[in-house]
């Protein structure tokens, strides 16, 4: 399986790279958007601004919400969860506005949330497939819970709960960073693939 793992200017794609490598996929990093639809799958990764990112997809932004809603394999980490919604407090630019909503700033006196933190309501197949009692987060910004009915997993920050995974059709966006969080999120991003190739 080709998944493409687009390249938004900033961020861990070796990280996430490795990660598919390790669970059977051929990872291929794509600087044009428009070229990542050219695959099995694609990731976004996570790790950089909403503004800058959105700049980046701009020009292959209908092509990708139009690839993503019929049924192209999307896993959104961190920053690239966050782009599957519509805008962001962070910076200028649209997102991908697969579901709606504004992305909003972390309200906690201690922002960035860096470190392990727990998952509650893994509502998910994938979460069965690969149980995550934690993982590994680094975000200032998370995505809004207007849309209740596409989080599939909660966690929370200093009293901020805050969507930790969200799903839309064959898109599933983690605010955590499963490319970090040891063993149990490379089964994660195992179990996403499974799901991709069927």
């Amino acid at each position: 399986m080709i998944v493409s793992v687009l390249d938004l200017g900033a961020g861990n794609l070796h990280s996430i790279a490795r990660a598919l490598l390790a669970c059977g996929a051929t990872p291929r990093i794509d600087s044009d958007p428009a070229r990542a639809l050219a695959a099995d799958a694609l990731v976004l990764p996570g790790v950089g601004a909403f503004g800058a990112a959105a700049a980046r997809l701009a020009p292959a932004r209908g092509a990708l919400r139009a690839a993503l809603a019929d049924g192209l394999p999307c896993l959104g980490i961190c920053l690239g969860m966050q782009l599957l919604f519509e805008d962001s407090e962070e910076g200028e630019g649209a997102g991908l506005g697969l579901l709606p909503g504004r992305v909003r700033r972390l309200a906690a006196r201690r922002a960035p949330h860096m470190g392990w933190n727990s998952l509650a309501g893994e509502a998910d197949p994938l979460f069965d497939a690969a149980p995550l009692e934690a993982a590994y987060f680094a975000h200032t910004f998370v995505a809004p819970a207007g849309d209740a009915s596409a989080v599939i997993a909660w966690s929370e920050h200093e009293g901020d709960r805050f969507p930790a995974a969200v799903r839309v059709g064959r898109t599933v966006g983690v605010q955590f960073h499963p490319e970090k969080s040891s063993r149990p999120g490379v089964a994660f991003v195992g179990a996403w693939l499974a799901e991709a190739g069927r």
